[in-house]
């Protein structure tokens, strides 16, 4: 048998517990659990993948970007 604590929370975030139910028979510690592993990223973001979004920053610093109309009308989509 798991091991039980019992935890005070607000009525707001019962409430935000109760509206993320999958379905209404399932229990608090079910939401908690299924909440808190989605909250852990299993695919962490790689040194290359950092100084991609480094370059990015920078770029968009510079103003080198482009609208999506400039896009669209440079790949002939409207």
């Amino acid at each position: 048998m798991a091991a039980c604590v019992n935890v005070r929370i607000e009525t707001g975030t019962k409430a935000r517990l109760d509206s993320l139910k999958i379905h209404p028979r399932e229990t608090y510690a079910d939401v908690i659990d299924r909440l808190s592993r989605q909250a852990i990223d299993d695919e962490p973001l790689t040194p290359e993948d950092e100084a991609d979004i480094a370059a990015s920053l920078e770029d968009i610093r510079a103003g080198r970007v482009f609208t999506s109309d400039q896009v669209r009308r440079e790949l002939g989509i409207r």
